[in-house]
């Protein structure tokens, strides 16, 4: 079964990868719209998220937010396979714009490595191609649920020579061994982390579980780091490419003030362009014991 899955997911992959950027974002938008009037899970975890991570915002702004966001994730969905599917050269040929690229030069020049953080923000596929075709890269990654998606996933992503390793020992010793020969190092830190290597600090105000992992990675390399992602650009025109300091602190003894530094560096880059951030993602759900769980109504987290 699951192998029918594959193909049927690598079959549709394919046919999307056939159209234009335009197209592919138009169609997108309005998926994303329809599931936003819809009203179903994803608009519904939006609203919850934004409700407690944005109150400074009226009750209209938090609507057209919900609405315009649901309408990006939508967009990024449709964009995917062809960050997959094109040629390197005509992906990399979207990116219109870049800012903030001297501050990669500065903290690899160093020789201390660098952990780049790319949230769930604009397409975070097209940046990581952006910088393994750049710099020598390596990027952690979860196995996907259908095993066979595993193998297509790490040869899309690696076709320019970019290293995928996953998040267990063997793959965090070949990160801390990039970092230490002066390479880039790739993390999503915006998940829920799996294991035990987390800590309870805010995120938007509220406490929940948030990887430790970059913390401990700073410890042992003395590996810079800095915040980035791939802003899409109005009316199909392609993208710009930013890159932002991360807040001090990531590297702290304490765990809790680390990871409250890897989130005040999320929070800064989403406030940049809050709709094209994944909230339809349940980033909330793993709170402290005790604590209620914002997605199920009388539900305590333990």
């Amino acid at each position: 079964m699951s192998k029918f899955k594959y193909y049927l997911i690598a079959g549709l992959l394919r046919m999307v990868s056939y159209l234009p950027l335009g197209a592919a974002q138009f169609i997108g938008k309005w998926l994303g719209l329809l599931a936003w009037k819809l009203g179903g899970r994803p608009k519904k975890i939006t609203d919850i998220n934004l409700d407690i991570c944005l109150p400074e915002l009226t009750e209209e702004q938090r609507r057209d937010l919900s609405r315009d966001s649901l309408a990006h994730t939508g967009m990024t969905a449709l964009e995917i396979p062809l960050m997959w599917e094109w040629p390197v050269d005509k992906c990399l040929g979207l990116i219109k714009e870049t800012e903030g690229l001297e501050l990669v030069d500065e903290a690899l020049a160093t020789g201390k490595g660098l952990i780049l953080l790319a949230p769930h923000l604009g397409n975070w596929e097209l940046a990581g191609l952006f910088f393994s075709s750049r710099y020598k890269m390596a990027a952690l990654y979860s196995p996907p649920h259908i095993k066979e998606f595993e193998d297509y996933m790490i040869r899309v992503r690696g076709r320019l020579g970019s290293e995928l390793v996953r998040g267990d020992r063997k793959g965090l010793m070949r990160l801390m061994g990039i970092l230490k020969e002066g390479g880039v190092a790739g993390i999503l830190p915006d998940q829920s982390p799996r294991g035990k290597t987390n800590a309870y600090a805010p995120f938007f105000g509220m406490d929940v579980m948030t990887m430790t992992l970059v913390g401990k990675l700073v410890q042992k390399t003395g590996a810079n780091v800095l915040v980035t992602y791939a802003e899409r650009l109005p009316n199909g025109e392609g993208f710009k490419i930013l890159v932002t300091p991360a807040e001090p602190g990531i590297g702290a003894d304490d765990a809790v003030a680390g990871a409250t530094a890897l989130n005040q560096s999320v929070e800064k880059v989403v406030r940049m362009a809050p709709e094209q951030y994944q909230w339809e993602y349940k980033r909330m759900r793993h709170r402290p014991p005790g604590n209620p769980n914002p997605y199920k109504p009388g539900q305590i987290c333990d």
